[in-house]
């Protein structure tokens, strides 16, 4: 039995596009515990028992010496490899610390030594898909099977024509295939514990249309507010908006025109919910819209009906995997001109100020593409 420590994203659209890779090691008998920051272990606890979860008392920002260290005191001894999804320095000292033999990930902030398997950093124009990305770390190790012929032998058979990195302990850094796994991230909530967060919030499955305006990463990834709430007005159904509590006001902006001309038409939910309480309503939505953000995944591994609305950043490189998925992009809309030479850009916010990636995206374009 193989005792893995997988050093979760921070993200929660990063952590829901680990989970194929979790789901590939636990399929070859790899027992998983992830190591995740409190705000993105419930989507951990959401893959059932593909893994355990042990929560990390850290914050944003700072190396943190002595919380990392006491937590590698108690984790010593524990597994016989980690896998480190974040490029970080931080994020590889932990199983550094805890003596785990193999330590796996991307080559990172200059992390020679910390780890002793390293796949080389994806040069920014030929980013992979997230899933991708992740699904190669499960090909960082020979398994037992093919160890035994050598690593050449291993990488001409398994993987094709390779090339290794000096000092990479005889890693193959190209060429690498996925295991065979089905790529589309999936998490799972009980019908029991969906409906008590329905019946609390007194929502009727399937009634409603979820709207998640926010975007964490910058305004370059958000939709106009007032395309929001004329989506909503235009739509004759009731809506339901889902965010952080600093995206409240936002909401509320969406929500005021709507609520004056039909009264509790929207309901926002913004600041109001933990984030297994918005997987339940996501999950028992009629539809979803969404920017390009971390409950995008989510609703994409649940499998509900969405349109996902991309602006500074790539589907091509963080799709909802979801083949109800509907992506508007007007990057690569050959209809629309002038054509956006400058997306993705992938900045916080818009290096030319006029967001054209996202303000041009119109609300009955959106309509159209929900299908009701």
């Amino acid at each position: 039995m193989t005792r893995s420590l997988f050093v979760a994203p921070q993200w929660i659209g990063d952590a829901i596009m680990s989970e194929p890779l979790l789901r590939s090691l636990h399929m070859r008998g790899e027992v998983v515990t992830v190591a995740a920051l409190p705000w993105v272990a419930p989507v951990f606890r959401a893959m059932g028992a593909v893994v355990a979860v042990v929560e990390l008392p850290f914050q944003h920002g700072g190396l943190q010496w002595s919380a990392r260290r006491a937590m590698a005191r108690q984790l010593h001894g524990q597994f016989d490899r980690a896998y480190v999804a974040p490029n970080s320095l931080k994020s590889a000292l932990l199983p550094w610390w805890a003596g785990i033999p193999l330590r796996m990930g991307y080559q990172g902030e200059a992390r020679w030594g910390v780890l002793n398997r390293r796949l080389p950093n994806p040069p920014r124009d030929q980013r992979p898909p997230m899933v991708d990305h992740y699904l190669a770390l499960a090909r960082i190790d020979p398994p037992a099977s093919v160890a035994a012929a050598g690593a050449g032998d291993w990488a001409s058979s398994v993987l094709g024509a390779a090339s290794f990195e000096p000092g990479s302990g005889g890693v193959p850094i190209r060429g690498l295939r996925a295991p065979q796994v089905d790529p589309r991230p999936r998490l799972q909530r009980s019908p029991a514990q969906v409906n008590a967060t329905l019946q609390h919030l007194g929502l009727v499955a399937q009634s409603y249309v979820v709207m998640v305006p926010g975007a964490e990463y910058g305004p370059a990834k958000r939709w106009p507010a007032t395309h929001f709430s004329a989506l909503a007005q235009s739509l004759g159904l009731p809506t339901v908006l889902i965010g952080s509590a600093k995206e409240a006001a936002m909401c509320d902006e969406i929500a005021a025109p709507v609520n004056a001309a039909q009264a509790n038409q929207v309901r926002n939910l913004a600041g109001h919910t933990d984030l297994l309480t918005a997987m339940d309503v996501i999950a028992s939505a009629r539809a979803v819209v969404s920017n390009d953000s971390g409950l995008m995944h989510v609703a994409a591994a649940f499998g509900v009906a969405q349109v996902a609305l991309f602006g500074s950043s790539s589907p091509e490189h963080t799709p909802p995997l979801n083949p109800q998925a509907q992506v508007l992009w007007l990057a690569r809309d050959a209809a629309y001109t002038p054509a956006l030479s400058c997306a993705p850009c992938f900045e916080r916010e818009c290096p030319l100020g006029h967001t054209r990636c996202l303000n041009d995206i119109r609300p009955e374009r959106v309509r159209q593409a929900l299908g009701l």
